[in-house]
């Protein structure tokens, strides 16, 4: 809905006279108050859920993690802080959750503080939700970006998807006028980009590096946030400001056509991929198997599984491989000695279940 032009110059007269009052102080108070933004109930007690099971899997806890802005950063920022090899390196919640013990990350779900939409008594209103709802849509476009271009960056794609609004929480936190005053007619991301610039003279993917950085989270994740509405950015962030885009065309959002056909084209698709990624965001998926620990085969027993999971015999294997039969059998008994399973339809399972398939 427009405002009325003078109730419109008195929002912006308020933004300038914060503008004016100096970014610095009120960008520190703002990213001292994100330390408190809390977690969704219902993501932290899906979490502690998974952690009580009996046997607790790697890639169940990333999943649950992986599903909240507050979670996320909070597991990535404690495996950052990890002394050694490590430190500093960790960019993505795959990498964290193989720092930390289940402990730690339980005990981090444990303390998190909490948002529950029903009762609501958090500071933040309803921003939990609404950039959680958002950033789990940008997740999975960027998903199915990379899947349809044929990248495998997942792991911290699924990161940088997640958190790359989260300068609009300090914007929202630092300026009252945020976003309504500031938007105003701003209808496309690229819009609504463009008047942060104007009305404030710095806008929330800046600020949002700049707050990653301050986390102390890795410069892969902190410039890709930074740089998600660059025309110039990387591949990464180029598929985080496509999923975005589409992000808010699941949503329901007004998106510029022009703007998703040049970034789809940046990182090599086309548009028929891009009218097939958008016909499909609406339905549901089953996930896509990720591996959360590295996988034990050699690049040729990998090669043989691989064609034994598409249904090819023995000489079938050796063929295609240019290797004698004998030594395919070989390399399936290597296979069955390293998966500890007993033959090959166990086998093909238990490396598509971790993700190696």
């Amino acid at each position: 809905m427009m405002m009325p032009a003078a109730s419109t110059r008195r929002g912006s007269d308020a933004v300038g006279r914060h503008h004016n009052e100096g970014h610095g102080r009120r960008l520190t108070a703002a990213f001292e108050a994100l330390e408190g933004f809390p977690a969704l109930a219902e993501s932290r007690d899906r979490l502690l859920r998974v952690m009580r099971q009996e046997q607790v899997t790697p890639g169940d806890v990333v999943g649950a993690v992986e599903s909240d802005l507050a979670l996320t950063i909070a597991v990535l920022r404690l495996a950052n802080q990890a002394e050694g090899r490590t430190r500093r390196r960790v960019d993505s919640v795959v990498a964290a959750v193989d720092v930390l013990s289940p402990a730690t990350v339980a005990a981090l779900a444990t303390r998190a503080q909490t948002f529950d939409f029903f009762e609501r008594s958090s500071a933040w209103d309803a921003a939990p939700e609404r950039f959680r709802l958002h950033g789990v849509a940008t997740q999975r476009a960027a998903d199915r970006l990379a899947e349809q271009a044929g990248i495998e960056l997942r792991d911290r794609l699924m990161v940088t998807a997640l958190l790359h609004d989260v300068g609009k929480l300090v914007l929202a936190h630092a300026y009252p006028g945020y976003p309504g005053q500031v938007h105003v007619t701003a209808r496309t991301p690229e819009d609504r980009l463009q008047a942060e610039r104007r009305e404030l003279g710095i806008d929330h993917a800046l600020v949002g590096g700049v707050l990653a950085r301050r986390w102390g989270l890795p410069d892969a994740v902190a410039s890709v946030i930074e740089r998600h509405h660059a025309d110039d950015g990387n591949e990464e962030a180029t598929i985080v400001r496509l999923a975005d885009m589409l992000g808010h065309y699941a949503l329901g959002g007004v998106i510029s056509p022009a703007a998703m056909l040049a970034s789809a084209r940046r990182i090599g698709l086309t548009p028929d991929d891009l009218r097939t990624v958008m016909y499909d965001l609406p339905y549901p998926t089953v996930a896509r198997a990720r591996p959360t620990e590295p996988c034990p085969l050699s690049t040729r027993e990998h090669e043989v599984l691989k064609r034994l999971a598409e249904g090819m015999v023995y000489k079938q294997i050796g063929a295609e491989l240019k290797l004698s039969t004998s030594t395919i059998r070989t390399h399936l008994h290597n296979i069955y000695r390293k998966l500890d399973v007993g033959d090959r339809a166990r086998a093909v399972l238990t490396a598509t279940e971790r993700g190696w398939l």
